[in-house]
């Protein structure tokens, strides 16, 4: 069979010479697929004639917006590699996406330009380009020196030529991992994994060809921009884009577009939740919420059924792009915290972490491993990192540890990297914060090991809390203590008036660990 031309640029440009609903919504103005696509092209036009070919990288360093989406379908027109960056970096961690990509080309907002310009001549690339062309950005400067401004390079009298074919080995994008281990690994993921993981999502998920979507997760991490965001453009929805996420924004755009889609974090879905007037609101739109990124408390699930919103539970990385298995919104409620089963098209096996054999049976504890056409062929420019995930069978190793009950149902346990072993017993960080998450007046609630003289690590738990609620360590092993075995429990209680948290909303362990040393002794802990 012949080879499918899967570009998301020709597939915006088809979608263009048909009527439909305004494409994008961006901070007030509506954007048509035909100007996106306008725009978009006469974009690649400049920097096709600045040199950028098939292949080459397009780094992107700003906020959510709609320059973003333009920078990504004019990558895909010339067959060029989208790198979105974690605007939250530092310069240093900038500096080595940049140089580890070997960046073509960078578009940046203003806002981000002084950062940039502070390493520019330790990296490689040869195209600087200045976003002028966005009211919401910054203004720009109307001279910067080594910099193009974006309007420079769009224009009517640009010649356009057609979008190169793209499928299913091409690469798309290179999407950058946290680092939380140490230096962030470029994630390559192929227009192949983009387009599978959009026919999963289409397959399980209550999806529309003309839905409107919401995206306030960041755009530079794959679930804010393929969960959900990319499929609906291409599809003939409405994407409406915020620049950041502002809770409150949040929800009264959720009202006044009639909102059907939403991908967020769960940290996002609980601070949505405590906007005043979230009980009153009119969310009746909104048949496709899905959460994930992080462990998910059973409690936000059954807050949000209460009200009329039944939260879908899905769980990957961005190595799956990034979904591998999803729960049905049937099974909210009777499922609650399980993140389902695998996606129709990716095959999904449990392994014993230090043999690799096969994990057979119900409730037995494994690392989950990943097979399948929306999984990255490896990492960028990293062999060793690569060999190092995937077995010779072609599972990807994901370091995380989950069960199947007997319906075949999964449930995360957490990351292999975080467990703690305290006496030779293992115990798993999210098992104890799902339970933590439940104390009356807690807000949030992570966990992590501390040494031990007697039993090697001992659990240290970290709340947040609502005003008023301050739990000694007693109070807490006493409410844990029927859910937990006992050497679970935490042995120490710290208070912190918020846990800290990466771009993407996970839980930031390292920065977590650094902020317990630098309180001990002087922080109260119980």
């Amino acid at each position: 069979m012949a080879a499918v031309d899967i570009s998301p640029a020709a597939a915006l440009y088809r979608r263009a010479r048909v009527p439909t609903p305004t494409a994008v919504v961006y901070e007030g103005r509506e954007i048509s697929a035909e100007e996106l696509g306008r725009t978009a092209g006469e974009f690649a036009a400049g920097l096709s004639e600045r040199g950028l070919r098939r292949g080459d990288r397009v780094a992107y360093l700003g906020f959510n917006s709609a320059t973003f989406l333009e920078t990504l379908f004019a990558a895909a027109h010339l067959g060029a590699v989208f790198v979105p960056v974690n605007f939250r970096l530092a310069a240093d961690e900038v500096r080595h996406i940049l140089n580890d990509c070997g960046a073509h080309t960078l578009v940046v907002e203003e806002g981000h330009r002084e950062l940039v310009e502070s390493i520019l001549t330790d990296v490689p690339a040869r195209n600087h380009v200045l976003v002028d062309t966005d009211p919401a950005c910054p203004a720009a400067p109307l001279t910067a020196p080594t910099w193009t401004p974006l309007s420079r390079l769009r224009g009517p009298h640009r010649p356009v030529r057609e979008p190169v074919a793209l499928y299913d080995d091409d690469l798309a994008a290179l999407m950058y991992t946290s680092g939380t281990t140490g230096r962030p690994k470029g994630v390559m993921l192929t227009h192949g994994n983009l387009w599978w993981n959009a026919v999963n999502v289409d397959s399980v998920v209550d999806t529309r060809c003309d839905d409107v979507n919401l995206a306030v997760a960041p755009l530079f991490h794959i679930g804010g921009l393929n969960a959900l965001t990319l499929r609906t453009l291409v599809r003939g929805g409405t994407v409406v884009v915020r620049r950041a996420f502002d809770p409150a924004r949040c929800l009264e755009d959720l009202v006044d577009h009639r909102v059907n889609s939403l991908f967020a974090v769960p940290a996002m879905f609980a601070a949505l939740a405590r906007v005043p007037g979230f009980a009153e609101a009119d969310l009746g739109a909104l048949r496709s919420a899905i959460v994930a990124g992080a462990p998910v408390p059973p409690q936000l699930i059954r807050d949000y059924a209460d009200r009329g919103v039944l939260l879908q539970q899905a769980w990957g990385l961005t190595e799956t792009a990034p979904f591998a298995t999803y729960l049905p919104a049937g099974l909210t409620r009777e499922k609650t915290g399980s993140a389902g089963v695998p996606m129709p098209y990716t095959g999904i096996r449990l392994m014993h972490p230090g043999t690799g054999a096969a994990i057979d049976g119900h409730d037995v504890r494994g690392e989950i491993c990943v097979r399948g056409p929306n999984v990255t062929p490896g990492y960028w420019d990293n062999p060793d990192a690569t060999r190092a995930a995937f077995d010779d069978t072609g599972w990807f190793h994901t370091g995380d540890i989950a069960y199947r009950d007997e319906e075949g149902f999964y449930y995360i346990v957490d990351r292999l990297k975080d467990m703690i072993i305290s006496g030779g017993e293992n115990v798993y960080p999210a098992e104890v914060e799902r339970v933590l998450a439940e104390y009356p007046g807690a807000l949030e609630a992570a966990v992590i090991g501390v040494p031990d003289p007697r039993w090697g690590e001992t659990v240290l738990a970290v709340l947040s809390c609502e005003a008023g609620t301050a739990p000694t360590v007693e109070e807490v092993r006493a409410f844990a203590d029927g859910y937990l075995a006992r050497y679970k429990l935490p042995t120490r209680v710290m208070l912190i008036e918020r846990l800290p948290r990466n771009a993407s909303g996970k839980l930031d362990k390292a920065e977590l660990r650094r902020w317990v040393e630098a309180q001990e002794p002087a922080a109260r802990t119980s």
